[in-house]
């Protein structure tokens, strides 16, 4: 039995907690922050590989009963005119397809669960550095304190300080030209089948809404932004502000989601874009990085959660399975290729829901050519949402 130090008490390092415990081995999770994220965020879409890796771990039922079936995708332009509609991301043979839920609730129930399992989790843990011993591997804590492992495990993010431990030269995440914001509202009829994700690529913005059964309807828009922008200039624009600019920019598009804006009593304060196109370091003999601390992709791809839920269940097969740097060194293989395609594929999407006055035509010329005929049985995104995860193979070299 190994014991693990898993930095970050997020979503990744949640499920990575208690694919080590399934897995034997002792587990101890610290987080920076001196509270939980309890209401904090917007809402996500888990595909059904990320569901697939919470089965592994019996925990699919649980996030299912959190927020709705999303089983189908439309796609429009600002001009009204309909691209497709197609399956968002298929379904596991259960019939289980992709979940709509806020990040708040799966985070909260995934804690409570852990807790459950019997993870301890120390907040206001935030990490300084960490070394390797001769046996393992110890970490130091910016209040003082320091904790010893057999290995330690960064599940902490975008701006991760286990990967600089790994690799001071880490490259920093790349800003992709796009802010994210969105809400919920009851106050509004968009009309349409709840659980269908209706997409526009609008003539100034990218925007979306989701009408949830029972009434609710969820959104989000991406504002193109050239310059990347500090935390302190996006806090500083208040909710009004947002939904001001906001209208603006999707006036004249033949969609609901003015009215949506409109009747949004809260609208959430943008955050900016990021992916990382390769992290050339992911491990040392001791130390690894999973999730966005190794390689975030931008939202377009909507696959963020499902790759650190991917990692948290192949780290956890490799650690039962190997000794702890036999174990990291088949965790990367596993990992790198198929989560560096997603990073790619994310970009790819995420550049047309750049626009401009101009720019829009050429791009919307583009989208109505490629989606004209539509080859029949055919979903390109399908080796990203089919991936199964076997918890009960053995991983061999």
């Amino acid at each position: 039995m190994a014991k693990a130090l898993i930095i970050g008490g997020g979503i990744a390092g949640t499920v990575t907690a208690m694919a080590l415990r399934k897995a034997g081995h002792d587990v101890r999770l610290y987080e920076a922050y001196d509270r939980s994220a309890d209401g904090v965020g917007a809402f996500l879409t888990l595909a059904v590989n990320g569901l697939d890796a919470l089965d592994a771990l019996d925990l699919k039922d649980l996030v299912k009963g959190l927020g709705f079936d999303t089983p189908k995708m439309s796609l429009s332009l600002g001009d009204g005119h309909r691209l497709a509609e197609f399956p968002l991301g298929g379904a596991m043979p259960d019939g289980t397809v992709s979940q709509t839920v806020r990040r708040s609730d799966l985070y909260v129930a995934l804690r409570d669960e852990a807790v459950r399992r019997g993870v301890h989790t120390e907040y206001g843990k935030r990490l300084v550095s960490a070394s390797e011993t001769a046996d393992g591997v110890r970490a130091r804590f910016a209040d003082g304190t320091e904790a010893d492992g057999d290995l330690l495990i960064g599940a902490d993010g975008l701006r991760s300080q286990v990967r600089r431990i790994i690799d001071p030269a880490a490259p920093a995440p790349r800003y992709i030209p796009l802010l994210n914001t969105g809400g919920f509202t009851r106050d509004v009829e968009v009309g349409g089948e709840p659980g269908v994700m209706h997409m526009t690529f609008g003539k100034r913005l990218f925007h979306a809404y989701v009408p949830r059964p029972g009434g609710e309807v969820w959104w989000f828009a991406n504002l193109p932004r050239r310059r990347e922008p500090t935390q302190s200039e996006l806090a500083g624009i208040t909710s009004e502000e947002w939904r001001a600019k906001l209208l603006r920019l999707t006036a004249g598009d033949r969609s609901p989601i003015g009215a949506v804006i409109e009747a949004t009593e809260e609208i959430s304060t943008p955050w900016s874009t990021y992916d990382f196109p390769s992290v050339p370091n992911w491990r040392t003999a001791r130390m690894v990085i999973i999730g966005d601390a190794a390689h975030a992709t931008s939202p377009a791809a909507g696959q963020g959660a499902a790759m650190a839920l991917e990692d948290a269940v192949t780290l956890g097969r490799c650690l039962r399975d190997s000794t702890v740097p036999e174990a990291l060194r088949h965790y990367e293989k596993l990992r790198r290729a198929r989560v560096e395609r997603v990073v790619e594929q994310g970009k790819r999407n995420g550049s047309n829901k750049m626009s401009g006055p101009v720019s829009h035509l050429i791009r919307d010329a583009f989208l109505r050519r490629a989606f004209r005929n539509p080859k029949a049985g055919q979903d390109a995104g399908e080796w990203m949402w089919a991936h199964h995860i076997d918890w009960a193979t053995p991983v061999t070299a």
